[in-house]
């Protein structure tokens, strides 16, 4: 009686058109419904009533944006054609643990056209025989029954699927950002010191012609140098020898 009094507590205490997920869970309800739990609740989208004592689903407000209905561990045995009325858009729905039997009670299920994910597990369904296959021809819509699509290959968790996706967003900004701004600095870069090698051949081309041309007017005028100079070698030398033979011519000279 506590607990009932607490929840029903905690549901009049938040404004129900703000409210998008509610668990209820080990609530007791009472003739089918819980108290507090109506249509005002707008904008619910994933909704829990595990282990509340339901026996029917007739009393079940009505929540067009419900996609994820909990329901497992009660008693209820059938009026499921209520669900697509009530919570049209369902994606996922758990009803193990309950009091299923046979195949046209999941029958009415079949007008829950968004319904990817059927739980049964524990029900007394499954222990007919082609159970699995049953369900899935019965109920086309489905991806998962019991958490497995027909390929044996289990469903993903959602918020396992949410944390990967926001990785795989952190590292395409990483890898997206910071190596481009590099990439391109690095053309700049690239850019530059092939121009910076352009010009250094340029000048280096110049400089070269110009020692090139001064090398020839140097290689030009010691090349006169030498020329002059040995004719001035040369006439020293016959000077010398005039001086030399000045003396003897004397003193022959002299002699006669």
């Amino acid at each position: 009686m506590e607990m009932k009094k607490r929840i029903n507590l905690e549901l009049r205490n938040r404004a129900p058109e703000k409210v998008t997920e509610l668990v209820l869970d080990n609530c007791r309800s009472s003739n089918g419904e819980i108290e507090g739990l109506n249509d005002s609740f707008k904008e619910l989208q994933f909704l829990s009533m595990a282990n509340v004592e339901l026996t029917s689903l007739a009393k079940l407000p009505t929540l067009s944006k419900l996609r994820k209905l909990e329901l497992s561990d009660n008693v209820i045995s059938g009026g499921l054609e209520v669900l697509a009325e009530r919570c049209p858009n369902l994606t996922y729905l758990n009803l193990s643990g309950n009091k299923i039997k046979d195949l046209g009670t999941v029958e009415a299920l079949q007008n829950l056209k968004n319904l990817k994910s059927l739980d049964l597990f524990n029900c007394e369904i499954t222990n007919l025989e082609d159970y699995r296959d049953s369900i899935f021809e019965l109920l086309q819509q489905i991806t998962y029954l019991d958490g497995f699509d027909q390929e044996d290959n289990e469903a993903p968790d959602s918020e396992d699927d949410d944390d990967e996706g926001d990785e795989d967003d952190d590292d395409d900004e990483n890898e997206a950002g910071p190596p481009g701004e590099y990439e391109e600095e690095d053309d700049e870069d690239d850019g530059a010191s092939d121009l910076g090698e352009g010009e250094e051949e340029e000048e280096v081309g110049l400089s070269y012609l110009m020692k090139e041309e001064i090398q020839v007017k140097f290689d030009e005028e010691d090349d006169d140098d030498y020329v002059e100079g040995g004719d001035e070698e040369e006439e020293e030398g016959v000077r010398g020898e005039k001086r030399k033979r000045e003396p003897e011519d004397e003193g022959e000279e002299e002699e006669d």
